[in-house]
């Protein structure tokens, strides 16, 4: 099955729904202005309560760095996912595996990823009023450059378009959010194992979630 986050996860009963269907790893978002904020201290008791073969993705948009690595050691984060206007620079003083999300509002967007050498890109869609969870789409089209860093591709995928996403943009992994949710926040777990049993029979050669992990374990 290909790796897959589910993203915005704000509860232990969501976090052990996507254990339980298999997910590679999940998302917390620690952006205040997002409406499925979660503190530092909720992740842990989640965490506590969850396998770490799954692993667990902190969020974060132009956070300072002192912030970011309190969330890591006190959690503890095996990845971190920047979701701003972070730097190169800034991406390359995390002690983790750092996935840069990109925010796609045409073709040019693309070439932001010359600039970065992180784990992974991720791709979500451009909204001028947030920085993510807009439950939209973006124009697959314009993933025709290739990468040697891994694609993970977000932005308003659902058990109703997965399936046509994976196919068209052959990404590394899949992020999914508000496309299996009740409310902001709240996963659908029903939605969510009609994901999974969809996802059933996709491949990925690698995992970027774990296999960066591993990688960056081997090298310190």
């Amino acid at each position: 099955m290909i790796p897959i986050k589910i993203c915005g996860i704000t509860n232990l009963a969501d976090a052990k729904c996507a254990e339980d269907h298999g997910a590679s790893a999940i998302g917390f978002i620690f952006y205040d202005n997002s409406p499925r904020a979660i503190s530092i201290d909720k992740v842990k008791s989640i965490a506590n309560h969850t396998q770490n073969r799954m692993a667990k993705v902190g969020v974060f948009v132009n956070h300072d760095k002192s912030f970011i690595d309190d969330a890591i050691q006190s959690i503890p984060l095996d990845l971190i996912q920047l979701h701003g206007d972070e730097s190169p620079e800034f991406c390359n003083q995390i002690s983790v595996p750092v996935i840069k999300a990109l925010r796609i509002k045409n073709e040019a967007s693309m070439a932001a990823m010359d600039n970065y050498k992180v784990d992974a890109f991720l791709l979500d869609t451009f909204s001028k009023d947030a920085y993510g969870g807009t439950g939209e789409t973006f124009n697959w089209s314009f993933l025709k450059r290739k990468s040697d860093t891994p694609i993970i591709l977000s932005g308003g995928l659902n058990p109703n378009n997965i399936m046509d996403a994976i196919e068209s943009v052959n990404p590394a992994a899949v992020d999914v959010n508000s496309g299996i949710e009740k409310s902001p926040g709240i996963k659908d777990h029903n939605k969510m194992k009609t994901l999974f049993t969809k996802l059933k029979e996709t491949y990925s050669s690698i995992n970027v979630f774990t296999d960066s992990l591993t990688l960056k374990r081997m090298n310190t």
